[in-house]
């Protein structure tokens, strides 16, 4: 993927103004971030982004910010660019900041937001366009962890590895995660150390193999994570565990990953 510079919020000006039509008594204004690589000053570099509103009728929209978004891009703007799939809650697609917050625009009741609705895209990530950041290295950190069972020995005939309830249950907090990124941009020892530091959605997964009771590779993770930066820059501010929409707290699984590695030690 082309890489992308992301202008700053401070230089966001004003832009396009849509109005709801003449005698819509409930209206809801929804401040847009858009940015469009593609538009070029006359220097040729990309414009500054902008902040484009929106009047909807909300006796005439439904309640999630995401449905306003799908509002304005059938009704109003087609060109409005953002991702979402699920709708539910599941996929993560539609993780953005809206009213301040990083969050799921798809869980994101319209009500919950007092005033006008600013929407933005993650924070301290390439934009893509508009609401669409580039996960590109998020995933490759995910990758980096390997997230998958690594065992040795030979999986028994005709059945799959057995867990125990009590073992299972230690995943529970865990395997909910859906990588929407919401925690990971909502971290300033993410914002400055990207580039080394595994930040709180890719670490909490790293922890859920490593307790799971079949994986067979546990020191091996553990040693992969011994790094003054993949690791310790958590500095428990937990701001993640604020912001996951699925009430997930990554920061205690970090520290649970520090306390491994203490005991590894002694």
């Amino acid at each position: 993927m082309v890489e992308l510079t992301l202008p700053a919020h401070s230089k966001v000006g004003k832009g396009n103004a849509f109005k709801a039509p003449s005698g819509t008594k409930r209206i809801k204004k929804f401040n847009i971030y858009r940015f469009d690589p593609d538009d070029k000053d006359a220097k040729g570099q990309p414009k500054n982004p902008r902040l484009d509103s929106y009047e909807l009728d909300m006796d005439a929209c439904a309640p999630m910010v995401l449905d306003a978004l799908i509002k304005i891009k059938d009704e109003v703007d087609s060109t409005l660019t953002f991702r979402r799939s699920c709708r539910e809650g599941i996929c993560g697609s539609c993780s953005m900041n809206i009213d301040g917050t990083n969050t799921l625009a798809c869980i994101k009741p319209i009500e919950d937001v007092r005033g006008e609705v600013n929407i933005y895209p993650l924070p301290h990530m390439q934009v893509v366009k508009d609401l669409v950041p580039d996960m590109t290295h998020f995933y490759a950190q995910y990758e980096s962890i390997k997230p998958w069972l690594q065992t040795t020995t030979t999986q028994p005939a005709n059945r799959e590895r057995l867990q125990s309830p009590e073992d299972r249950a230690k995943l529970d907090g865990l395997y909910e995660c859906i990588l929407c990124a919401c925690c990971s941009t909502a971290c300033p020892s993410y914002w400055w150390n990207a580039d080394r530091f595994l930040g709180p959605a890719i670490l909490l997964h790293a922890y859920r193999w490593i307790i799971d009771s079949r994986d067979e590779a546990t020191g091996e993770r553990l040693d992969e994570l011994e790094d003054p930066f993949k690791l310790y820059r958590c500095h428990t501010i937990m701001n993640c565990a604020k912001t996951c929409p699925k009430g997930l707290n990554p920061a205690k699984a970090i520290a649970e990953i520090k306390k491994l590695m203490v005991e590894r030690v002694v």
